[in-house]
């Protein structure tokens, strides 16, 4: 008997499960909610200016022209373009020289794809609510000095963040093959950003082999998609069906922020509780 299509209210609790590794990857990769030295801050920011460059314009010409307007308001390379630019001509520090070439590997040509690898740069927002402030305490950085691209959109960074939600579950609607694209799609600009930042690693310590990573989609959902998809694992299913989390909405004055890029908290694996 086949299994019933996934609803869309789990389109994007479907993408937490899938990239929870790669989130603690990179997290672990970036140490992003630590104190830094200027120096690596901004080979951090080289890095996210490089794979932004490549990967905007990319983003925008595979999105269908309804969508191109909605991309535009609110791409973020141009803040992080001008944060190097500042630490260059104030702070003497020249821009590190990584290439940002994983960025066009990524697959875009279905809308699924283009959804799924925009989760994790539009997720990776959510993170900046709390790294600007810890930039401007430690290092004296602040939006127009260094840390426009982590201050982002400010106050509306958390609308902006539902606005996309609304927009993936809906446009990805219940088709279970498009959720597997979407996953994939997700996990190899996960993929793409840990090898670029792969020589930030402590030399102590080899950097996370990305591509060794198990792509680590729910059971229930590939069997639904019915393909052979050889870079999909599937672990045994523990029963005919697949409970995944629900998403939690919550107010701006809420101290639960859905964080991406932050380690789970144990009492909730989808959220990161954070003092505002």
């Amino acid at each position: 008997m086949p299994r019933p299509p996934l609803s869309t209210e789990n389109a994007l609790a479907e993408l937490r499960l899938t990239t929870r590794a790669d989130h603690d990857r990179i997290d672990h990769l970036l140490r992003l909610a630590e104190p830094m030295p200027l120096e690596r801050y901004a080979a951090i920011l080289s890095g996210f200016d490089a794979f932004l460059r490549v990967w905007e314009p990319r983003v925008h010409a595979a999105l269908p022209e309804r969508l191109q307007g909605w991309f535009r308001a609110r791409r973020r390379g141009g803040f992080a373009s001008a944060d190097v630019e500042w630490l260059r001509c104030v702070a003497g520090i020249e821009p590190w020289a990584g290439s940002a070439c994983q960025a066009a590997t990524i697959p875009l040509g279905e809308l699924a794809e283009v959804l799924g690898s925009l989760y994790v740069i539009e997720g990776s927002a959510l993170g900046g609510r709390v790294i600007a402030p810890q930039l401007k305490r430690t290092l004296g950085l602040d939006q127009g000095r260094g840390a426009s691209y982590f201050h982002g959109f400010g106050g509306e960074t958390g609308v902006m963040w539902s606005n996309f939600r609304v927009l993936a579950s809906l446009e990805i609607g219940d088709s279970s093959r498009d959720m597997v694209r979407a996953c994939q799609s997700a996990k190899r600009t996960f993929a793409a950003l840990t090898d670029l930042f792969a020589p930030l690693a402590p030399a102590a310590e080899a950097a996370p082999a990305a591509a060794a990573a198990p792509q680590r989609i729910a059971p229930a959902l590939l069997a639904a998609c019915g393909e052979d998809d050889p870079d999909a694992t599937r672990p045994a299913p523990l029963d005919d069906e697949v409970d995944l989390p629900v998403d939690v909405e919550f107010d701006e004055d809420d101290t639960v922020l859905d964080i991406p890029l932050e380690v789970p908290d144990e009492g909730n694996p989808d959220t990161v509780r954070m003092p505002l």
